[in-house]
Order: structure tokens, then sequence, then C-alpha cells
């Protein structure tokens, strides 16, 4: 019997953080649904088909401007296809929180350090797709545009948010412990006791050529 592989055993942990997930999970800003909706121009009433809807963070907005949507979760065939996408990553301003940098030394101590080579982005960094949808043969790229914003989190809010994250959810409870330990005690000797921590999406819209 073939195993499962580590890949497929991450996919899974999303199942169990779903409440978590809908709850930690940043909104993405109104601008980028204005952006997708002036750049193809569909209508209101049009159908709409969201692959990898997880909870349903774009699910709803799409919704509120009069669309008729259709959720494919888990659909790696159809991801390959789909006409517009967008997903949320962490980026690090020149003026971002130190914190992240500062719990290095914890990740490092429970095993779970950064990847030799693992590059942070900065806003307006992050990885177009541009290249391989047109490599497809399939699309046409007409628009790709990054979006970036801020949110603050307390203790409570940034490890709930940790734990919508497959690398998270499958550490040892040790683990967890001493992390989400010492992210407490530091940001409790911050005056209000919050972190910011920044977004960064980048939307594709493309065309089929068909």
């Amino acid at each position: 019997m073939t195993s499962e592989t580590d890949r497929e055993r991450l996919r899974r942990t999303f199942e169990g953080a779903a409440g978590s997930y809908q709850r930690a999970r940043p909104e993405y800003p109104a601008e980028l649904f204005d952006d997708l909706l002036a750049v193809t121009g569909l209508p209101p009433g049009d159908r709409v088909l969201e692959v990898g809807c997880a909870t349903g963070k774009a699910t709803l907005p799409l919704a509120r401007r009069g669309f008729r949507v259709t959720c494919v979760e888990l659909g790696a065939d159809l991801a390959r296809a789909a006409r517009a996408f967008w997903s949320a990553e962490h980026v690090f301003p020149e003026d971002g929180d130190p914190i992240f940098g500062d719990l290095q030394d914890v990740y490092d101590e429970i095993g779970e350090g950064t990847p030799a080579g693992a590059i942070q982005p900065r806003p307006g960094e992050l990885r177009s797709y541009e290249g391989e949808i047109a490599a497809s043969g399939l699309f046409d790229p007409v628009h790709v545009r990054h979006f970036d914003w801020e949110r603050r989190y307390d203790a409570d809010q940034y490890i709930d948010l940790l734990e919508t994250f497959s690398g998270h959810i499958v550490m040892a409870g040790w683990q967890r412990d001493r992390l989400y330990g010492a992210i407490r005690s530091r940001l409790a000797e911050r005056p209000g006791g919050m972190l910011r921590r920044h977004w960064g999406a980048v939307l594709h819209i493309a065309r089929r050529r068909d």
C-alpha cells in the first residue's frame, strides 16, 4: 500500500482547522474584487467558479456583488485551469514588525527553523505566474496586480492564525507550547500587546484562447 505523502498529509490538516481558518485568516481587500470585476467586465448575475474556496473568504464578497458562485475544494486539476486566482501570503516590508525575526531563535530551538535559501518577499515581490499561464497555451494573461495590506493581532489572535497553517498544525505539543509561550511573553512586554503582520496577494486574470 502506498503511504501518504507529506504533501497529502499537510493538505488534510486544513480539514481540522476550518473554524480557525474562517476566524483567523485575513479578509481580502475590497480593491482586489473591484479590480477583478473592472478588468473582466463580469456583470452581476453571472456564474463564477471558485476553485479552492476553503471556508469562503472570497465567496461571500463575490456573492454580495450579485454573482452566482459555484465552489470547488481540493480540485488540483481544475486549479490549473482557473481563469482568475489569488492567495494571501506573508510579506516583509522594510518597516515591518521585527518580532518575526526575533522569533526565529525559537523556531530553530524546536527544529522548525527557516529552510536555507528561503526568501522573505517584500510588498510587490510575490511570485507572478504570468509566464506559466502563457506557457500553458490555453490562456492569454491580461492582468496581474499586487495588493498589500496590514493586520494587527494580539497574542490569542496570532496564535489562532498560526493554527491554520499546516506546518504548525502538525507540530508536536511541546513545540507549540514553547513557540506560543514565547509569542505570549514577548507580546506581553509591548504596550498594547499587539504585533503587525503584512499580507500580500497577486491577482491573476487570464482569458481562454478559445
